[in-house]
């Protein structure tokens, strides 16, 4: 029997493609998932912002007058705090399990994922001691999916914010219930919708690291961030916006993209700071004519500073987040052979790998050559 997964295609469009439901009891299929626990030493937790950019209108919806986000923050904590923090709401699972075409399993199924951060517990570290990265999803994809790469590095001392472009996700919750859904997810996907989502998310990072670092915090616990130690990272749509807030904005130290097709126009000049590219051999491999590896070509030859691609065999689109393992353990096949514990676990060790290296100055062996732990992985240019 055939479905659509929760899985998008290689490039920026999220494709949702048919593949087969794996059969599983009943009791796998209404069991709470969980994401795998974080390896550092620090307890994590988390809490939700909600800031509003009365500068400018949203790009979507030119009605709203001011650009509204929701951002998630996972930060090291003093300790463990009482209530483990949701995943998603009731009603944000069923509208991105419903946007996937997933009927054989609760709708309600992703919102008891078990994860491993405390609501709101208090923060550890001193003034201006913990760097800062911020995350943001594929396009249609809310800010949840990149819970369990939050919490790793949460758990190593970074603070991560994690961004919903409003209606730029299947399901948005702001605070008394309002839920916004993606506005450009439907009709034809032109290039230049990509040019714009890249170019809005730029403007969404800035602006939340004004609020992060600026004289008007939006967090209590804002003192703790070094504003001289800002790196990003993002997945599909999210990682070539990547590209984008790096050119706008020069606290963003370093970059990297997940899988993430760029568009054209948006590297126009040289990028001089650390960047990695990290993707699927199916769809990134250099030389290989496909279209999405020709934009990372491109872009490759003008980033004059430290770089690297880097190539993760028997991987899917979706094998770079939450999305992969948790639909293995609802038992979906997604068409990876990687299983997606371990595509996750490869995941959260080269992106640490990257940001130890660029915001903490601590050498990192692992990105200058393949490793036998990690065989999956082959470096390219």
């Amino acid at each position: 029997m055939a479905r659509r997964t929760l899985i998008g295609s290689g490039g920026l469009i999220a494709v949702l493609v048919a593949v087969a439901l794996v059969p599983a009891p009943a009791a796998a299929r209404s069991a709470a998932p969980y994401l795998p626990e974080p390896t550092g030493s620090h307890p994590v937790g988390t809490t939700s912002l909600w800031v509003k950019d009365s500068s400018r209108p949203d790009p979507w919806v030119p009605t709203v007058k001011h650009r509204e986000l929701m951002v998630s923050l996972w930060y090291p904590a003093r300790s463990p705090g009482r209530l483990r923090a949701p995943y998603m709401t009731a009603k944000e699972s069923g509208l991105f399990l419903g946007d996937a075409g997933i009927t054989g399993v609760p709708a309600d199924v992703l919102s008891r994922t078990r994860t491993n951060a405390f609501t709101d517990a208090k923060p550890a570290g001193r003034k201006r001691g913990l760097p800062l990265v911020v995350l943001s999803p594929g396009f249609g994809k809310p800010r949840s999916t990149l819970t369990a790469l939050s919490e790793e590095l949460a758990s190593r001392g970074y603070v991560v914010a994690a961004i919903d472009h409003t209606y730029e996700s299947v399901a948005t919750t702001f605070p008394g219930g309002r839920v916004t859904t993606c506005v450009p997810c439907e009709g034809d996907h032109e290039p230049s919708l990509f040019t714009k989502v890249s170019k809005v998310r730029a403007a969404d990072v800035s602006f939340v690291l004004d609020r992060l670092t600026g004289k008007r915090a939006a967090w209590k616990g804002a003192s703790l961030i070094d504003p001289s130690r800002i790196a990003m990272a993002g997945h599909s749509a999210g990682g070539a916006s990547t590209i984008a807030a790096m050119l706008g904005d020069s606290r963003i130290r370093a970059g990297i993209d997940v899988d993430g097709t760029t568009p054209d126009g948006i590297l126009d000049r040289d990028l001089t700071r650390p960047f990695m590219f990290l993707g699927k051999p199916e769809t990134y491999t250099p030389g290989s004519g496909h279209p999405a590896a020709a934009t990372w070509e491109r872009d490759w030859k003008l980033m004059t500073g430290w770089k690297r691609w880097l190539l993760v065999k028997g991987t899917v689109h979706a094998s770079f987040t939450d999305v992969l393992p948790l639909a293995e353990q609802l038992g979906i096949d997604a068409g990876a052979e990687l299983p997606g514990a371990r595509s996750l676990a490869i995941t959260r060790r080269y992106v640490r790998a990257f940001l130890d290296l660029h915001l903490l100055r601590k050498p990192q062996p692992l990105l200058d050559r393949p490793s036998p732990r990690y065989p999956e992985v082959s470096h390219h240019g």
